[in-house]
Order: structure tokens, then sequence, then C-alpha cells
């Protein structure tokens, strides 16, 4: 039978999303599934002190992977049109090292399923496990409905290359913050092809250009490019696998502090907790009331384990509080304009 775990991506700064993910697994997933935490970078002190409190929680250490992946990440934006347009601003996540939840193809489970740190586990996984024994790649999200100027994929481009038609791509555009598959894929030696594919024949233009240097528009290249089966739950001809997972967007309802889709009380797979800051997340710790969405669901799973540490208040930010972020926001903005 093959070994099967859970893999997310975190480091000290996104601790208190980190502790809610592991604490909605254990309730809601499973207590037996083991995890792996890939480290976003070496900030990981708080995280490895919680550890000493989950045996069943591990830290990735194959640095040899995530070296690979990091280079390969590199050396693909970096042939990229728009690494040498000085026309255009720099994303935030410029740099960064998401690319590295790509380390699960080397990793220690057969099959496995990812979730980013800013996800809480609704259900369990078994039908999601279930349909890697017919599929390659699992999803659950709705990436595919994006407007053409904004798919992770150059449709247009890849129309005027190729014999795909947008019928044949548009199914296979995702997400990456939540999806399941198995060891093995993306070898060093398929990646180097695919390596030379981008860079030499210039199919690193087949990714669109608002997402450069993305992890999700990178990995909609490398899932579409193998050709290997892709499955994704928002496609599903079953009413009830088709349900919502954003938090700032979607609504649900909550029964039990489980939450489901509003519409039809589907259960929801996870909620992702995308646009807001790990900086939110601390602050709503501290009893700030952030603006969040689904606040009271987070609280409940970041101190289920540490009720007496959990507010039993949230005072909002004073004027002055705000106006000081807002300078604080504008002048980093500012900063990363100045550096391009």
């Amino acid at each position: 039978m093959p070994s099967q775990g859970i893999y997310t991506l975190a480091n000290d700064v996104v601790y208190d999303q980190l502790v809610a993910l592991l604490n909605s697994i254990e309730s809601n997933v499973s207590s037996d599934l083991p995890i792996c935490i890939i480290p976003y970078d070496d900030r990981l002190d708080k995280v490895k002190q919680e550890l000493k409190n989950r045996p069943n929680v591990s830290i990735f250490e194959n640095q040899e992977s995530i070296e690979r992946w990091e280079n390969f990440a590199d050396a693909v934006w970096s042939a990229h049109s728009r690494a040498n347009d000085s026309k255009m601003t720099r994303p935030k996540w410029y740099k960064g090292h998401l690319q590295r939840k790509f380390v699960t193809f080397d990793g220690e489970f057969d099959e496995f399923v990812f979730y980013e740190a800013d996800n809480l586990a609704m259900k369990p996984v078994e039908g999601v496990f279930n349909q890697l024994q017919k599929y390659d790649f699992v999803f659950d999200d709705w990436e595919h409905r994006k407007a053409t100027p904004f798919a992770a994929l150059n449709i247009p481009l890849i129309e005027e290359s190729t014999s795909y038609r947008e019928a044949d791509i548009r199914p296979t555009i995702h997400d990456a913050s939540f999806f399941a598959s198995k060891k093995g894929f993306f070898s060093p030696y398929e990646l180097e092809i695919l390596k030379e594919k981008l860079i030499q024949q210039k199919e690193v233009e087949w990714i669109n250009k608002i997402g450069w240097w993305d992890d999700v528009f990178l990995f909609n290249y490398l899932t579409f490019r193998c050709d290997r089966p892709i499955y994704n739950f928002t496609l599903s001809p079953n009413g009830q696998d088709r349900t919502g997972n954003c938090a700032d967007t979607d609504p649900f309802v909550e029964i039990n502090n489980i939450l489901y889709n509003e519409q039809g009380l589907k259960p929801i797979h996870r909620i992702h907790y995308m646009n807001y800051s790990s900086k939110d997340f601390a602050r709503l710790c501290q009893g700030e009331d952030a603006d969040i969405r689904y606040k009271e669901i987070f609280l409940y799973y970041r101190f289920l384990k540490q009720p007496e540490l959990k507010p039993t208040q949230l005072i909002p930010p004073n004027s002055l509080t705000k106006l000081n972020r807002f300078l604080q926001k504008a002048s980093q903005k500012i900063s990363r304009t100045l550096a391009n």
C-alpha cells in the first residue's frame, strides 16, 4: 500500500496560521496521517518548538531537492520576457520561495495532499486520495474560470503555437494552494527537458506575464506540458463536489466549527484565507479585531489546544494605527517601484 501524507510550506512568519492548519488537520482530516513542513526559509525557531509536541509532524530536510527547484525557478523566470522589462513593476512575491512546495514530488510520501499554510482543513481527504487512483494531479479550485488576460497560461499564444485549443487548455488551469499528487514526477531528467522547452524553445512565454515569478503560474505550465491526467473537483459532474473555498469571496455556513458551502450545505475541503497577510492573523491572535472574514473559525482552530490564550475580546485598531499602517504600505510600495 502506498504511503500517504500531508505537506505544507511555512516558517515563523506564518506561525499562527500553521498552528491553526495543523489543528484543523488533526480535528477534521486525521490525527494519524504524517505531516511534513517544507521550510519557506531558515526562520523556523517557533516552528521547531511547536513540533516538539507534535510527533507526527516533521520538517523537510532534503536540501538538494530544495536547491534544485530554486535553481530551476530562477533560471526559468530569468528567461521570461518580463525579466528585462523595466516598465513593469516587480511583484511583491519577486524572488520569493513559494516554488519550494514542489519538493513534494521528491519527498517521503508516495501519495500526498498539499495545503498552503493559509488554509484550514474542513473535511477528510479519502476522496482526494481516491481520485489519485485515476488521475496524477487533483485540485479543488476555480482558477479555470479566470478571464483569458488573467489566466495562468497564455491561451492565445498556446493556440497559435500548437494544436491545443482553449477547450483543451482551460480545464487544466488550477491553483497551487491545495493539490494532491504522487512522488516521482518531475525527476531531474524530466525537469531538464521541461527547462529546455521553457528557455531554449521560448515556451516560458506560455506563462502569462502577470504571473511572472508566481509559483501557481509555473505549476500550471508544468502540469500542462507533462500531459498527465488532471482532476478538479469544481469540474465534477457531481454537484456535491463543486464548492467554494475562498474566505474573502465565498459564503459559508458554520456548523459545529466546520464550514459548509452556503448553497446546499455542501462540505468543503478547506477554507483558503488568500489575500490576507500573516500580519493580519498575528494581530488577530493578539486580540485585534482584524478585518478578516470567518475570523472566529480561525481563532477556534488556532487556540484549539490553548483555549486559555484565545483573546476574550477583539478590539478594533484606532485611527492613528490605521494611518501609520497605510503610510507604511505606501512607503513599501514606493521602495519596490524605485528598486525596479
